[in-house]
C-alpha cells in the first residue's frame, strides 16, 4: 500500500490529459512491461539520462511507486547516467514535499538516499551513477531514455533487451532562479501522470 502521504499525489495524476502523439511513445513502455507479465518474468527498467540526476531518479522513483499503486508485482527501477554526478539538492526536496520519505545513508560528493513510498516496500536507494554500474542490471532490462542528450550520445546499451526513448525537458534550466521549486515540482508531477497512465493500462491488460 502506498504511504498515506502520497494517497493524494497518486490519485492526483491519473494518467490524463496526454496527447494521443505521447500515448504511442508511452505505450512502447506499456507493452514491454505487459509482455514480461504475461510471461511471469522479472521486469527490469534502467532510466537513462546524461547525469543521473534529476529526470532519470524521478522517473524510476515515480515508476517504482506507480507499480506498487497498481499492484505490478516483479518490477525493479534502476536509474543511471552516461556520466555519474550527484542527485541535484532540489529533487530530494521536491520528492519531500510530494510526501516521500527520505532518509540520507550518506554524505560527501555524491549523497545516497533512500527514498520510502510504501511502509511495506522496500525503499529506492537513490545515488547517481553510470548506467553500466554493478548496481543496475547488466541483462535482461528495458533501457528508458529519458533525455535527448543521452539518448543521442549513448547509441548502445548493452543487455538492455528494447530500448525505449521517453523524454523530458530538464528542470535545470530553472536552476537558482525564482521558478526552480515550481518547475521541479510540475517536472515531477508530469512523470507521475504518465508513469500512472503507463501502469494502469498494464493493470488493465491484465
Amino acid at each position: 500500500m502506498i504511504s498515506p502521504a502520497l494517497d493524494d499525489f497518486v490519485n492526483k495524476h491519473r494518467g490524463n490529459d496526454i496527447s494521443s502523439e505521447r500515448k504511442k511513445v508511452l505505450d512502447q513502455l506499456t507493452h514491454h512491461i505487459s509482455h514480461k507479465v504475461k510471461n511471469s518474468e522479472p521486469i527490469n527498467l534502467n532510466f537513462i539520462c546524461t547525469h543521473n540526476s534529476r529526470r532519470s531518479h524521478l522517473s524510476q522513483i515515480m515508476a517504482q511507486t506507480m507499480a506498487s499503486h497498481f499492484k505490478i508485482g516483479n518490477v525493479n527501477c534502476y536509474s543511471g547516467g552516461t556520466e555519474a554526478t550527484a542527485v541535484y539538492p532540489m529533487v530530494i526536496e521536491t520528492l519531500r514535499k510530494i510526501g516521500f520519505s527520505v532518509q540520507q545513508l550518506s554524505y560527501g560528493d555524491n549523497p545516497i538516499y533512500a527514498i520510502k513510498f510504501a511502509a511495506s516496500e522496500h525503499p529506492v536507494i537513490a545515488f547517481s551513477k553510470k548506467f553500466e554500474d554493478g548496481f543496475n542490471p547488466k541483462k535482461g532490462f528495458a533501457a528508458v531514455m529519458t533525455c535527448s542528450h543521452a539518448d543521442e550520445n549513448c547509441p548502445m546499451v548493452f543487455g538492455a533487451d528494447e530500448r525505449i526513448s521517453i523524454t523530458y525537458n530538464d528542470p535545470k534550466a530553472f536552476d537558482n532562479s525564482p521558478l526552480q521549486a515550481e518547475k521541479y515540482l510540475e517536472c515531477a508531477e508530469l512523470i507521475a501522470n504518465e508513469m500512472h497512465y503507463v501502469f494502469q493500462k498494464v493493470e488493465q491488460a491484465g
